[in-house]
């Protein structure tokens, strides 16, 4: 479950951040269809089970993609043997009978007699929600691809009333009823189950229980979830594409069986679909089915099919002339009817010169399906803007109820080439402002300018921006730079006043800021706009620069690297020298010290045989025999123990092995010395 959960909050968080990034949802495209064949595909010609194959048929059957022919073979077969078997589940028997509408398998008059009773037996002792659906859903299958077939349910209303006692107050539905927790799954399972009721009613339901049904899913809707952008959703366990999916299959499947219709909201189903536009392209092969075959039941509705507003870009370039083109279209990317589409107006983001298209309506070729504006108002200008489109349904769009948004918002950025004109640099005299020298630029190439200052003087360099239409551009970027012979950089805001962008720097108050460096500068200028197709980057030329001596308290100018990827180079090898090891003793002192140690055992062993120690006492008895042997054994097994404390072993570790041989010593102790206490007491009595 907290798996489930965490693969669910992952999905939720990367829905948001796809549906709130995306302004404009484009309908189901060509890279929808290649991704298709990648997600479903088939082991030797068939699928693992008869709900793949269905999900995987049905998806393609929807994107346009002709496989019946590799499927068929493999697929028919399991088709016929579970239509054939009546052992077959209920589950099995739907899945094979919605494989056969889609690849033909079984038709005519040949009608699976065993399949037909055992779901009319199911329906009959039906108690579940999911027997009612596998049941009911199984028995329309039945009517819709076997000709001649009456297959109509006389209790039919009786019924309605059993699976709509499942439903709750909220909408939500009930899978058993013996279960209290409700479903939004199960409410999409429920609207298909009792529109396939309806179907097969021999007469009309109750007007009553039809309306009842109606309010609920009036109720079921205040519970749908939504984005910032008007996405709508609802979000169960089974995550929020199969729950959305599964409410829009059933209210699909109510709608067409109910001939009244339903009063949804347009609102909200344009949010189901730019729900499921929005989410790119699923990798999973059950999510990627919901996603295709939800658009499919909102494009092929009764109540309302939502039209998707498609631009081809979200950038106008003003100098390539080309005509904004608008596609109106519905989910799956069809064509769509000749509407109306009207640019309502487009107000740019800027300041002084903003300009606005109020009720200029698009024209539509019929060819291609696209709306497009030919051309643009005089006094449209580069910068960005804010399209509004709203699409207006002529009269005869009420034979099929199409919906959209009101108005559809739409940021668009317009691009064009801007002309640099009266672009001139000069070194003035500081004290009456008189030019010295002047020069006449060209800023779309590079110059070799030459130039010469004191720090008594000035430098000005000037230029004007034009858009295409004649108005003063302020770019987001304009930078002079100053580049001295060792490197070091100085830059400088060129600001734009009035029509004109000028910069002047006033040596005098710069000498500090140039640290006193005297010599060559090359002059670099930059422009950039986002708007601005012809942005430039222009090397100017150079100035010889005669500046006072460097004070001695001035600062001194930062070191600058020979080498801007210096950096990078391998470094020095770093070869580390161990600590020489200190100087040993001999080999023959080293044999004389352990021959010192072996003596004491030496003397221990002459001492053994100086008091007379001898076996004669050793038990003989076997019992009394083993505890003597343990004992000494144990008593070794002590002197070993501290060899290899002295060798190998930390203090903590022979401790322990210590505490468990002294309890052993302990036992086989009091054993031998028992045995010998007994001895030594017969010998005495006797």
């Amino acid at each position: 479950m907290m798996e489930r959960a965490l693969v669910r909050f992952l999905f939720l968080i990367l829905a948001v951040a796809i549906c709130g990034a995306a302004s404009v949802f484009q309908p189901i495209s060509d890279s929808h269809r290649s991704a298709a064949l990648d997600v479903f595909v088939p082991v030797d010609g068939s699928y693992k089970s008869l709900k793949e194959a269905y999900e995987a048929l049905k998806t393609l059957e929807i994107l346009e993609i002709d496989k019946k022919s590799d499927l068929s073979s493999a697929t028919c077969e399991n088709v016929v043997k579970v239509l054939a078997l009546s052992s077959s589940t209920l589950k099995d028997a739907l899945y094979a009978l919605s494989v056969n509408g889609i690849l033909k398998c079984k038709s005519g008059e040949d009608v699976p007699k065993d399949i037909v009773s055992k779901l009319q037996t199911g329906v009959k002792d039906a108690k579940l929600l999911l027997d009612f659906y596998y049941s009911v859903r199984g028995l329309v299958l039945v009517k819709e691809q076997f000709s001649g077939t009456d297959i109509s349910l006389g209790d039919a209303e009786a019924v309605f009333r059993s699976i709509k006692a499942l439903s709750q107050s909220d909408g939500k539905w009930r899978y058993s009823p013996n279960n209290p927790e409700s479903s939004t799954f199960a409410a999409g399972l429920a609207f298909e189950t009792l529109a396939g009721v309806i179907s097969l009613a021999p007469s009309e339901i109750d007007h009553s229980l039809i309306q009842t049904l109606k309010t609920g899913i009036t109720k079921l809707f205040d519970s749908i979830q939504k984005y910032d952008d008007g996405t709508f959703y609802f979000d169960e366990s089974e995550g929020p594409i199969s729950t959305t999916a599964s409410v829009i299959r059933g209210l699909k499947s109510f709608a067409a069986s109910e001939s009244t219709g339903l009063n949804l909201p347009g609102e909200k189903i344009v949010g189901l679909a730019k729900f499921f536009l929005g989410v790119g392209i699923p990798g999973d092969a059950k999510d990627f089915f919901n996603q295709i075959d939800a658009l499919a039941c909102l494009e092929d509705n009764r109540f309302s099919v939502p039209l998707i507003l498609s631009l081809p870009s979200s950038v106008i370039s003003l100098t390539k002339k080309e005509p904004l083109k608008v596609k109106v279209s519905t989910v799956l990317g069809s064509k769509a009817p000749a509407l109306s589409v009207k640019l309502a107006q487009a107000l740019s983001s800027g300041s002084k010169g903003s300009s606005v298209i109020n009720n200029q309506e698009l024209k539509f070729d019929a060819e291609s399906a696209t709306y497009f504006l030919e051309s643009f108002p005089k006094n449209f200008d580069v910068g960005k803007y804010t399209f509004v489109f709203e699409i207006l349904l002529d009269e005869w769009a009420n034979e099929k109820a199409y919906i959209t948004e009101a108005q559809t918002k739409v940021p668009i950025a317009a691009t064009g080439a801007i002309t640099i004109e009266n672009a001139e640099i000069a070194v003035l005299d500081s004290d009456v402002g008189s030019v010295e020298s002047q020069k006449k630029l060209d800023l779309t190439k590079d110059e070799a300018v030459s130039l010469s200052a004191n720090h008594l003087q000035k430098l000005r360099l000037s230029f004007q921006l034009t858009t295409p239409i004649g108005h003063v551009f302020k770019p987001h970027q304009a930078f002079l730079k100053l580049k001295h012979e060792s490197q070091v950089e100085h830059i400088f805001l060129v600001k734009t006043s009035g029509k004109k962008s000028e910069l002047v720097l006033v040596f005098l108050g710069l000498v500090e800021k140039l640290y006193y460096l005297s010599g060559k500068y090359e002059i670099q200028l930059t422009i950039g706009d986002a708007s601005m197709e012809n942005s430039l980057l222009s090397n100017i030329g150079h100035i010889e620069l005669d500046l006072p001596e460097h004070p001695e308290k001035a600062a001194r100018p930062p070191l600058q690297p020979t080498d801007p990827y210096s950096r990078y180079v391998p470094k020095a090898e770093i070869s580390h020298i161990f600590r020489v090891p200190e100087k040993l003793p001999a080999k023959q002192i080293s044999l004389v010290f352990l021959g010192l140690i072996v003596l004491p055992f030496i003397g221990f062993l002459i001492g053994l045989t100086r008091l007379g120690v001898n076996i004669k006492s050793f038990p003989s008895s076997v019992g009394a025999a083993t505890s003597a042997l343990l004992f000494h054994g144990g008593i070794g097994a002590v002197l070993l123990l501290y060899v290899l404390f002295w060798v190998k072993l930390d203090l903590f570790t022979t401790l322990k092995a210590l505490s468990l041989l002294g309890v052993f010593l302990l036992f086989v102790g009091h054993r031998t010395l028992s045995h010998l206490a007994a001895a030594s007491n017969k010998l005495k009595s006797a």
